[in-house]
Formats: C-alpha cells, sequence, structure tokens
C-alpha cells in the first residue's frame, strides 16, 4: 500500500542534494503564503502541531532556511517563498571544540562554525548568540555555554566600569557576558 507523501513533500521538490547550501542569495521569488512550521526555542522543528523527529529532513529545511531585514524567517526554494516561525535563534549550538587556539562550534543541523574575526559571538538579550548563514543565528545550548564559562577569563571595559567575561578563539575576544563593577 503506498504511502502518502510528506505534507513538505512540494516544497522539498525543489531542493537538490542532501544538506549542501544551496544559493538562497540568488532565489527571490515572491511569497507564496505562510507556513505552520515552528523552530522553537528549544531548537525542536515543529510542522502543523507535530514534531519533525527526522534528522535528515531537519537538516535539509536548514539549508533552505533564511532570516530576511524585516526580520521573518523564510524556507525558500527558486520557486517557492514560506514564511514560518522562529521562537528565539533557529538554531543550537550543541558542542565545542577548541584545538589550537581555535574554537569551533556544532549546531544542532550539523553546520560547524569556527570563531575568528569573521565570526564572532555577540550578546544578544545578554545571552550570546552567533552568526551561521543568511541572516540566520545559533544561540548556545546551556551545556555549551558552562563549558565555555569554564574556559573564559574576564577583563574590564574600557573606563573599567563593566567586567566581561569570554574567550579569545584564533586571537579573536568572543563575549559570553557582561557585569557591572558593581554587581561583581
Amino acid at each position: 500500500m503506498p504511502t502518502d507523501p510528506h505534507p513538505l513533500a512540494p516544497l522539498l521538490n525543489h531542493i537538490e542534494g542532501e544538506g549542501a547550501i544551496p544559493p538562497l542569495e540568488a532565489w527571490q521569488p515572491p511569497l507564496s503564503g505562510s507556513m505552520e512550521l515552528r523552530i522553537g526555542a528549544d531548537g525542536r522543528w515543529w510542522h502543523e502541531g507535530e514534531p519533525i523527529t527526522r534528522g535528515r529532513l531537519i537538516r535539509l529545511l536548514s539549508t533552505v532556511l533564511r532570516c530576511e531585514d524585516d526580520g521573518s524567517h523564510y524556507l525558500v526554494t527558486p520557486v517557492e517563498k514560506w514564511r514560518i516561525e522562529v521562537e528565539d535563534c533557529a538554531f543550537l549550538i550543541i558542542d565545542a571544540d577548541h584545538q589550537d587556539g581555535v574554537w569551533t562550534l556544532t549546531t544542532n543541523v550539523g553546520d560547524r562554525l569556527a570563531l575568528g574575526a569573521e565570526r564572532r559571538l555577540r550578546l544578544d538579550r545578554e545571552m550570546p548568540s552567533v552568526p551561521v548563514r543568511f541572516g540566520l543565528a545559533a544561540r548556545l545550548h546551556r551545556n555549551v555555554y558552562y563549558r565555555l564559562i569554564e574556559q573564559a577569563e574576564s577583563r574590564s571595559s574600557i573606563g573599567g566600569d563593566v567586567l566581561e567575561l569570554g574567550v579569545e578563539s584564533d586571537g579573536v575576544w568572543q563575549p559570553l557576558g557582561r557585569l557591572s563593577k558593581e554587581d561583581a
């Protein structure tokens, strides 16, 4: 007995590959509408109220996701553009590795990001995040945040009224948090 195609199949028909990043910057289709797809703050993906559990499908969808200047998130193919909901950041950093003075972060969808001058941690609502691609960001999962905090140093800001906690990666300071000296 044949099974019904996945409800996202029409969108996925326009995507090639097994998780390679397509040229989203070249794709400018008109808005097709909104899709009942949500990425929770915990990194889980939901479609029509049901969790998406297939890792390969999540990876595939993540490769056609972008955040535009209006702050909205879209799944984009050469012929379709669907608005989706993202509760916080699109991705989570689930692992961190330190070798030869460089921190490499791994997202929940398999991206590996080396921190340095071209890619820096930033404090977004006082929580560290890192840019990934196409306007998308990844939030540090709690376990990764604590792992980095264990390795962190503190530095005084110019003027000396704020302490910043962070790590160095590829010779570039990466902030993890700030504290006024009054609160320290």
